[in-house]
């Protein structure tokens, strides 16, 4: 299903947080429905009792979703985000959605240690460059506007046929507190079921060491890969 020239600016509030989103679907290949299905749990998941492990209260973020062809489809925005990370939660949702398949899940903190100096995706940050074009506001939807990152944040949709759909990835606070908002925004949503059947494959792993999809701690704070996926007072939706 392809959804054209349908424009939305929804104005929202939960638990005293103000979300002012941007939608549009311009050529996008994922039903708005699906599309607002995820994008609805930020509001949800930035309130949550334990902060996701990050360094405000409630996060402050950009959310933002790619079709599987890495045509941008939807940018949300919670609090006084940081205007920089509109454009990293784009790059991260074309990452997670561009280096996944139907055979193995990556998260963007599953590409930290390979694409470290000597590993063996080294190098990987120099493709798919982001289009400057598409760094203002209201910019890049119905476009591809690339971009690369390798840290947490980004993870793939997956339908219920363990297929990816597209990407989503969240930017505004330490980069461990992103990886656990984007992966509980899927998970309250259901577009998890990766390869094999699991629906945790792609969670963040703590280095040192750094011998396969590791990447670093952020704060003392952070959540344990179990504690992600326990989200307090809620269960997936399927």
């Amino acid at each position: 299903m392809r959804i054209l020239a349908y424009t939305a600016i929804i104005s929202a509030a939960l638990a005293g947080t103000a979300a002012a989103q941007e939608i549009r679907y311009n050529t996008c290949g994922i039903p708005a429905s699906i599309v607002s299905s995820v994008q609805n749990e930020l509001a949800i998941v930035v309130n949550l009792s334990d902060d996701n492990g990050g360094i405000f209260k409630p996060n402050m973020m950009w959310s933002a979703i790619v079709d599987r062809y890495g045509v941008l489809c939807s940018v949300i925005k919670t609090g006084d985000a940081w205007p920089g990370s509109r454009a990293i939660a784009i790059a991260k949702a074309t990452t997670a959605n561009g280096f996944s398949n139907d055979k193995l899940a990556l998260s963007t903190a599953n590409l930290y240690a390979p694409t470290q100096p000597g590993g063996s995706l080294y190098g990987l940050n120099n493709s798919n460059p982001f289009n400057p074009a598409d760094l203002p506001q209201w910019q890049g939807f119905g476009r591809v506007p690339g971009g690369i990152i390798t840290f947490g944040g980004g993870v793939a949709l997956y339908n219920s046929s363990n297929q990816v759909i597209g990407g989503l990835g969240v930017s505004g606070d330490s980069s461990c507190a992103d990886h656990a908002i984007a992966f509980r925004m899927r998970q309250l949503s259901g577009y998890n079921t990766l390869p094999g059947g699991t629906t945790t494959a792609d969670n963040i792993i703590y280095g040192p060491p750094y011998t396969g999809f590791e990447q670093p701690h952020c704060f003392p704070q952070d959540l344990t890969p179990q504690q992600i996926i326990n989200i307090p007072g809620y269960s997936p939706k399927r």
